[in-house]
């Protein structure tokens, strides 16, 4: 097999073209080309000219020969054998139990089902169906549940989200993630998009078809069912209470969701070993798409062959990390809070991205040096932005809001972007929201990212807060075998125990502990 590196097509040119780019390029005929696969596809937007570049896998019949003449880009394919996941020795007589239903949750679940583990999910929020009508009830009227939201309920905080599956490991697991999403109805384009996305819509169906396989393969899902302590005899965990309810396991996997404070408070009090750790707090930008569009594809930005146009942008203020965070092509500002008298914003697309604005967090990294020393802290210091965002707006679940101009303290002329928050902002002065030191970093990587995208020059962009979800402030200590550092035969993983960030990392956390169970425990004498 030979992989070869970019190989262009210019935006009026089909895919159907590869293969005569195939053959000019290795010089050969038709009949020595046996097959290739797209491996990666990507859009080249330097220099103000746009055109795709592509990464093929090639088979053709004398890779040899093509090999000897040291053609530029061309190079052959190295497939790193993988080791076979082979059951352990350890009798394991109870059904293991996954707390949490995201993507950590969810892959390892899947992965125990398809070993024939049958795993036992308990999930504190609602059926993806139910979340939905839940999510849309308190758009209508207000009124929240906090235990059925944005937040929490089948498929985790990602369901109502862009569905990105951004990758920044080399894992041999991503491509596994990416696979087991295509089976269950993901767009197919995932596998081999630089940018993969699934879109909230699409994302629904495929949770709930990822759930119809572990419940057809004997495992069970529990939902509404918010596990209330664990079961711990002399520093060894022998299952979890939910609904008054003690049921016993040997394997107890966390995959907490980053906004289960009272679990985490619970579990820390119970012997879990947490440590604090730094995350991220900020506002959410929206722009008109097409101003984007024209910003990042210039003369061709309404070429009808290019996706929405997306963009992820870092500086540095004296040593901290500003950057945008969960950019949201085409997508809306929702309302992601879990708690009565919070207001948190996120931010969502459908797969066809083809909503007026696009939105993305803008975030500062914060520690122990703006919030103060302790475990919790952090938690305490999301809590005091999220109650003050909801005052500020009038304590109605309003977001705070404001221009772009009034926020860097400029002048700006013009029609301000429109809010796609569904439940209303109000006009304030986000100064009064965040503390100085993060206003300021702010502030000068707004003033940084308009040097490189010429969208952020609009004054007349808006600003929503707040953003205190993107990553979890604490986790949960374990050791390199993933059980907890204090507690056996408790497994935390995911977002929400601070091993991961995001849906492909989370869901790759999920299949490693999958394989650690699988490779410590026989599954011969589970009970049903």
């Amino acid at each position: 097999m030979l992989r070869l590196d970019q190989i262009k097509l210019t935006l009026d040119e089909k895919e159907s073209d590869l293969q005569e780019k195939i053959l000019k390029k290795l010089k050969i005929a038709k009949s020595d080309l046996q097959s290739f696969s797209i491996y990666r596809k990507n859009i080249d937007a330097r220099h103000h000219q746009v055109s795709y570049s592509y990464s093929l896998d090639v088979e053709v019949v004398n890779e040899n020969a093509i090999l000897q003449r040291k053609i530029k880009n061309v190079r052959k394919l190295v497939v790193e054998p993988r080791s076979e996941l082979v059951g352990g020795i350890v009798e394991l007589h109870t059904r293991p139990i996954i707390v949490g239903f995201g993507p950590a949750g969810m892959f390892c679940a899947l992965q125990l089902a398809r070993q024939g583990y049958k795993p036992r999910v308990f999930e504190r929020g609602s059926q993806v169906e139910k979340r939905v009508k839940d999510v849309e009830t308190f758009y209508q009227t207000r009124t929240l549940n906090e235990e059925s939201n944005i937040q929490f309920g089948e498929g985790g905080a990602g369901t109502f989200s862009d569905g990105k599956l951004t990758a920044r490991t080399k894992d041999y697991r991503v491509q596994d993630v990416y696979d087991m999403f295509v089976e269950h109805g993901a767009p197919k384009e995932i596998v081999y998009d630089a940018y993969p996305h699934i879109g909230s819509d699409i994302l629904i169906d495929v949770v709930r078809s990822i759930r119809k396989e572990i419940i057809a393969l004997g495992g069970s899902l529990h939902f509404d069912s918010k596990v209330e302590k664990l079961i711990i005899e002399d520093d060894v965990c022998k299952g979890i209470v939910v609904n008054t309810q003690e049921i016993c396991s040997d394997v107890v996997v966390l995959a907490l969701g980053n906004s289960s404070r009272d679990s985490f408070y619970r579990f820390h009090k119970q012997g879990l070993l947490m440590e604090s750790k730094p995350f991220a707090v900020g506002l959410r930008i929206e722009h008109t798409q097409k101003a984007i569009n024209e910003a990042l594809y210039h003369k061709y930005a309404m070429h009808e062959s290019l996706p929405q146009a997306s963009y992820r942008l870092t500086h540095n203020v004296e040593g901290c990390g500003v950057y945008t965070f969960c950019m949201c092509p085409g997508g809306q500002v929702v309302a992601a809070t879990s708690n009565q008298g919070h207001v948190v914003v996120n931010g969502m697309s459908n797969y066809a991205r083809d909503k007026e604005n696009a939105n993305a967090a803008i975030l500062v990294q914060v520690d122990e040096s703006d919030y103060g020393e302790g475990i919790f802290k952090g938690i305490e210091f999301q809590e005091k932005l999220e109650r003050l965002a909801y005052e500020l707006a009038g304590s109605t679940y309003k977001a705070p809001a404001q221009r772009v101009s009034d926020f860097l303290e400029e002048h700006s002329e013009g029609e301000m972007i429109e809010p796609s928050y569904p439940l209303g902002v109000t006009y304030t002065n986000l100064h009064r929201l965040l503390p100085e030191s993060i206003t300021y970093k702010l502030q000068e990587g707004i003033r940084a990212f308009q040097k490189k995208n010429k969208a952020f020059k609009n004054g007349n962009a808006l600003l929503t807060g707040v953003e205190t979800r993107s990553s979890c402030p604490i986790r949960i200590c374990r050791k390199e075998t993933m059980e907890s550092s204090t507690i056996k035969h408790v497994y935390p993983i995911g977002e929400g125990s601070g091993y991961s960030g995001g849906i492909t990392s989370s869901a790759i956390d999920g299949l490693k502990c999958a394989e650690v169970i699988i490779t410590k425990y026989t599954n011969t004498n589970i009970s049903k």
